[in-house]
């Protein structure tokens, strides 16, 4: 899965990066075992590998050439009750030489010898396998410098569990960033979980520890054993760079093959990046894939990718959206942080799935014409201990003083984006994901939280930058090359940043000073229409500016509009819930709210579950209420939905140049007595013209006149009071033409009658 190259560089040397010494003995307290270990080693260093704490295993493991023409091979057989090296046709048993199996074979060769080791085990079973420490390096000292190249996607090509063949034979390589420790082993299946069976290699100058182990298979569970600089072990840690896991509440790291997944979405791709996402219609289905729709008569299990993509995505198809935007999927141990506590960012989550699955589940989306995008979280990560946290025994990824390393908020440590490693690392798998699983976005987390050293902090918690300000230079240096990785190497695919300041130039290009975003959630206006809908219309008089506020700023960002998850959770209720009035003005407030949203500028996004007013509270251990569409009101606001999304798709005025101020044209904008709202978009030809009208009182206005920037006929290609979604059916029988007369500015007008806590949308025709 990883598209590494199946033939790996293979260095002639056995010994580390750096060459080190046998002889020299490992830390004090050690004893000798009472037979000599082997010929020029010293035995304190048979004692520190048998005690799994050898920093350097490879100076005492595998072929040593001990005279002319004389060598030995040593391995560490625990498991076995005798052994014996396979040297071509020949047969040379080994000698037990420490108590706990430590193993000497002794054999005459011109050169390294080529051998395998048959092991006898104690249950009488014979296996042979080649030695781990027969083989040399693998890696070279250019793949270490793409650790230090923010951007480059080497990381997940050299680093993790890389499938491949060395020297003619199939294995897995296994390497790891871990400068500060001690001692590294790979540990799993394969070897009963024995840090003393596969120390590794380490390459002191790029701090990386490496092993080539032959005969592993994809689908076997691992990890890493780490002694830490002060000589403790800590516990078991995952992968960083896994590309699978299992499933929760295991927490191991998973093997996973080379094979690229079976795309059939050539198409897609190709014509992905010749499009222009600010300018084309986006409207995204934000959904959290655990509980969208849950398996009750199987003990309420979930979908798998392959179940979602047989029955969201055509969902999603049908209801006219262009996106569907995923919480976090990288793989997290617990269900309740949503994903947003993730441990390993290359690994989609083994809850739905395999990795093929959830490839299939993107094949599935592209073929339907459906974009896929990611929440992303690069701005933190849990304390998990099977996690990144003090992952050498120092606080390698994330900072030291926890002013700068950990969230008050959310309880967890946050990266340290000045160390240049870490910063590659996080922006290799921005790329992993667009390139790799060929999503079409990443939506990026809690960017604020990022971007301030003072987020959620008080006077003296937080540490000032070093010109004595509250930017954190470091993470906005990460997030423009992150950014300039993306968009140059996956042409067509975008960037979204959720940040909820007033941060200028979040999605305008690095060279003009900006973060390189491509768009920025609107949460200023999310806010202030919440703000204004949840009011009485009675009180809404009052609010007004809250509905033109956003038109100040509207064009300053390229925004999205989002009614995301963070707004149906946490005690705030549902949209439906935030609505006011008896049942029918709930509704009807609802869908008002909803035909508004699409008119304004700003791509759009709405969280499941809001597409036909789930009336409790987002819970994500339930399906959602899909029961509730029976309903005639609930069916009706699906309906709205639909009709919107395909009414947007097909009117460019509507997308076309959302970040155009020209081309919006406020029409009425300051009648807060009758909470009456109305405004043109424009599209890039003359006759693309849509009227967006708002009324947001339960009184019908007949005779309402505004003015028209164009002459010609409107139609009524939106009205949410009609009778098929549950309204009163007041409108204007399907549109009407322009008349003469100045209104509002303008040199013709429309006579409008107003629906009650209604939208209507009027398209310009001929």
């Amino acid at each position: 899965m990883t598209g590494i190259d199946e033939t790996f560089a293979t260095r002639t040397d056995l010994g580390s990066g750096a060459p080190r010494t046998a002889d020299v003995p490992p830390p004090a307290g050690k004893t000798a075992p009472a037979q000599a270990p082997g010929r020029g080693l010293h035995p304190d260093a048979v004692a520190a590998v048998m005690a799994a704490n050898h920093g350097d295993a490879f100076a005492v493991l595998g072929p040593h050439q001990v005279g002319p023409r004389a060598w030995e091979v040593r391995a560490v057989l625990p498991e076995a009750k005798s052994a014996a090296l396979l040297v071509g046709e020949s047969r040379v048993p080994f000698e037990r030489r420490h108590p706990d199996g430590f193993y000497v074979a002794s054999l005459e060769s011109e050169g390294r010898p080529l051998y395998e080791i048959e092991v006898e085990h104690w249950d009488g079973q014979r296996r042979r396998r080649h030695d781990p420490y027969g083989f040399g390096s693998s890696l070279e000292q250019q793949d270490l410098h793409a650790l230090r190249e923010v951007g480059s996607n080497l990381v997940y090509r050299v680093l993790g569990a890389q499938a491949g063949r060395l020297d003619g034979i199939d294995g897995f390589r296994f390497a790891v960033w871990a400068p500060n420790a001690r001692r590294v082993s790979v540990v799993g299946d394969f070897n009963d979980w024995d840090g003393r069976r596969h120390p590794m290699r380490l390459w002191p100058d790029g701090g990386i520890w490496e092993l080539f182990v032959p005969g592993l298979k994809a689908g076997v569970s691992y990890k890493f054993e780490i002694r830490g600089p002060d000589g403790s072990l800590l516990p078991l840690k995952a992968d960083p760079l896994a590309f699978a896991a299992q499933k929760p509440p295991e927490t191991a790291s998973v093997l996973q093959g080379t094979s690229e997944p079976d795309w059939h979405d050539a198409a897609w791709m190709a014509s992905r990046g010749e499009k222009d996402p600010r300018h084309s219609a986006i409207a995204i289905y934000e959904v959290h894939l655990g509980s969208w729709a849950r398996v009750p008569d199987e003990g309420n299990r979930y979908l798998t990718y392959r179940e979602l993509a047989a029955r969201l995505i055509p969902y999603v198809k049908e209801l006219g959206f262009t996106h569907i935007e995923m919480l976090p999927i990288t793989e997290y141990p617990f269900d309740g942080s949503w994903g947003y506590q993730p441990v390993s960012l290359f690994a989609p989550t083994s809850r739905f799935g395999t990795p093929d699955d959830f490839a299939h589940f993107v094949n599935a989306a592209h073929e339907a014409g459906i974009g896929v995008l990611l929440d992303w979280v690069p701005g933190h990560f849990p304390l998990d201990a099977h996690g990144l946290g003090q992952f050498d025994g120092t606080h390698l990824y994330e900072h030291a003083d926890p002013r700068q390393g950990f969230h008050q908020d959310w309880g967890t440590y946050i990266y340290n984006f000045g160390r240049t490693e870490v910063a590659t690392f996080l922006a290799a798998n921005a790329r992993f994901w667009l390139e790799h699983y060929h999503l079409d976005g990443l939506r990026v987390d809690a960017v604020a939280s990022m971007l301030y050293l003072d987020y959620s902090r008080r006077a003296g918690e937080w540490i000032p930058n070093q010109y004595g300000g509250n930017e954190n230079l470091d993470a906005i240096n990460f997030l423009r090359k992150t950014n300039e990785a993306t968009y140059s190497h996956a042409p067509g695919t975008i960037t979204v940043a959720e940040e909820s300041t007033s941060w200028p130039g979040v999605s305008h290009p690095t060279y003009t000073g900006g973060l390189g975003f491509g768009f920025k959630w609107n949460m200023g206006w999310m806010h202030d229409t919440l703000q204004f809908i949840s009011k009485e219309p009675i009180h809404r008089r009052y609010h007004h500016h809250d509905l033109t506020f956003g038109l100040l700023y509207a064009f300053s960002e390229n925004f999205i509009l989002p009614l995301s998850h963070d707004e149906v959770v946490h005690g705030k209720g549902s949209m439906l819930g935030k609505m006011p009035g008896d049942r029918w003005q709930k509704f009807a407030n609802l869908r008002a709210y909803y035909g508004f949203m699409w008119g304004h500028p700003g791509k759009k996004l709405l969280f499941m579950g809001g597409e036909f007013g789930q009336e409790r509270e987002w819970n994500h251990n339930q399906s959602l209420d899909w029961h509730l569409l029976d309903d005639p009101f609930h069916k009706g606001v699906q309906d709205v939905i639909r009709d919107l999304n395909h009414l947007y798709l097909a009117t460019p005025a509507l997308y076309a140049r959302d970040v155009e101020p020209a081309a919006f044209q406020w029409l009425v904008a300051d009648d807060q007595d009758n909470s009456v709202i109305a405004w043109a978009r424009k599209g890039k030809q003359p006759n693309e013209i849509a009227i967006v009208v708002s009324n947001f009182t339960p009184v019908p206005r007949h005779g309402y006149r505004i003015g028209v920037p164009a002459p010609g006929f409107y139609r009524e290609a939106f009205n949410s009071d009609a009778e098929g979604y549950g309204g009163s059916n007041v409108g204007n029988m399907g549109g009407l033409h322009a008349e003469a007369g100045e209104s509002h500015g303008q040199a013709q007008s429309l006579c409008l009658t107003l629906p009650p806590l209604a939208t209507m949308i009027f398209v310009l025709e001929g």
